[in-house]
């Protein structure tokens, strides 16, 4: 159970990370980049459930990463 806590946590940093750089926001640290990773795993995994798709573990990080990147998006235009 711990070792798939942590496993999540380093995958959502991961995938948090990829997205920071991808929407030019890298510079935010590891803590940022966790949580923006599992918020983002939570965001793309919706949506791989209600297009049907995300049941393998990579599917589940591309869905993880693209989910960030839209988090990271809306953060933005909240911001504005």
């Amino acid at each position: 159970m711990l070792i798939k806590l942590i496993i999540e946590i380093l995958l959502g940093a991961f995938s948090g990370s990829v997205a920071g750089k991808i929407m030019g926001s890298e510079d935010k640290g590891f803590i940022v980049n966790a949580v923006c990773g599992l918020i983002g795993g939570l965001i793309g995994g919706v949506i791989g459930n209600l297009l049907g798709f995300g049941h393998g573990w990579l599917s589940g990080l591309l869905l993880s990463i693209v989910g960030a990147c839209l988090f990271i998006f809306i953060v933005r235009k909240m911001k504005q």
